[in-house]
C-alpha cells in the first residue's frame, strides 16, 4: 500500500483552529480578499486535519 502524502508543514486541528481564531480576531471578523483566501485555506486544512486525527482514534 502506498502512504498518503504529508505536506512537511502538517499543522494539527488544534494549531490551525489558533490560527482561524486569529485571523478573526486581528480583522475583527471582516476579511479583506488575500485575508478570506488565507482563511479558505486554514478552514480546509482545518477539515482534513480533524478527519484525519478521527481516523488515527478509530
Amino acid at each position: 500500500m502506498i502512504p498518503a502524502e504529508t505536506s512537511e508543514s502538517e499543522r494539527s486541528a488544534e494549531l490551525l483552529n489558533e490560527q482561524i481564531r486569529g485571523l478573526m480576531a486581528r480583522t475583527g471578523g471582516r476579511l479583506s480578499d488575500s485575508q478570506r483566501r488565507e482563511y479558505e485555506v486554514l478552514v480546509v486544512e482545518w477539515a482534513a486535519a480533524v478527519r484525519g486525527e478521527i481516523v488515527k482514534a478509530a
